[in-house]
């Protein structure tokens, strides 16, 4: 447990937690077209009028790419390029198909389809371009160092304003925000005996997630403290895909831990 991860173990959990991860969205996403949402949901003639006329090449590209038949075929192609990243290792070209794949999902869904779990997959996918590119034109290890730092700052940061948010509002402060937000879950509304209707026990609640959040930065202080907060992230993700059916949550932050773990090692041996 007091042992940090040496860079190439973290590298390797980060590829094979990321091609999990995105499997799992790439997945969701046939779904989509299977069921005949597309239509309903996703039809890129209405959506194109988001699309700036200047330059005209974009629209005519974004068009091109998204349509049904060839948005399909990339969707079905990020399959075995994900696989191969997880049993091989990833490369330059893994990244940069990855990358642009997740840019062109975002756009297609104006922006997000899930939120920050889009952007925390995008946010991994940078790091690890980064890490590629600063290895081609210089050197692997530093690209890797690179890469892992960008992604465990952007982890971190992440948790720590999503608690500071929190704490500026009087609703989370009192617990109430808790109360209302687990009334509204897949599982909602609240039995009327659950402990989150007493005030007491939802403001305790609430202010340890909040504390937490506000806390992670501590995880770079060393590996054992950066196992700590990742072991509790890990069932706080847990819960709120339990609770809230946010299965990409979970995987998404799940994906960079094995960066904030190594970094904290790297900070304490510096």
């Amino acid at each position: 447990m007091g042992q940090g991860l040496d860079g190439l173990t973290a590298v390797r959990m980060l590829e094979c937690l990321l091609a999990w991860s995105m499997c799992i969205q790439t997945l969701e996403f046939l779904r989509i077209h299977r069921t005949g949402m597309v239509e309903r949901v996703w039809y890129w003639p209405d959506q194109q009028a988001d699309v700036p006329e200047r330059p005209r090449w974009l629209k005519s590209a974004l068009g091109f790419m998204f349509q049904p038949a060839i948005h399909q075929a990339h969707l079905f192609l990020r399959l075995p390029l994900l696989l191969h990243m997880a049993w091989q290792g990833s490369s330059l070209v893994h990244f940069v198909f990855l990358f642009i794949s997740a840019v062109l999902v975002l756009i297609r869904w104006r922006g997000a389809f899930n939120g920050g779990s889009d952007f925390m997959t995008l946010v991994v996918l940078s790091g690890g371009l980064i890490a590629h590119v600063v290895g081609t034109l210089a050197d692997p290890e530093l690209g890797w160092q690179a890469g892992l730092w960008y992604i465990s700052i952007h982890a971190i940061s992440s948790y720590f304003m999503s608690g500071w948010v929190k704490l500026k509002h009087d609703h989370w402060r009192s617990g109430q925000a808790l109360t209302i937000f687990l009334n509204g879950a897949v599982h909602g509304p609240l039995a009327a005996d659950s402990w989150f209707h007493k005030p007491r026990w939802a403001r305790f609640c609430a202010w340890s997630l909040m504390l937490w959040e506000c806390a992670f930065p501590v995880a770079l202080s060393g590996p054992v403290q950066a196992q700590a907060m990742c072991a509790v992230a890990v069932v706080f993700h847990f819960l709120v895909y339990w609770f809230f059916g946010l299965n990409r949550f979970f995987w998404a932050w799940v994906t960079c831990f094995p960066a904030v773990i190594h970094c904290a090692d790297l900070k304490i041996n510096l």
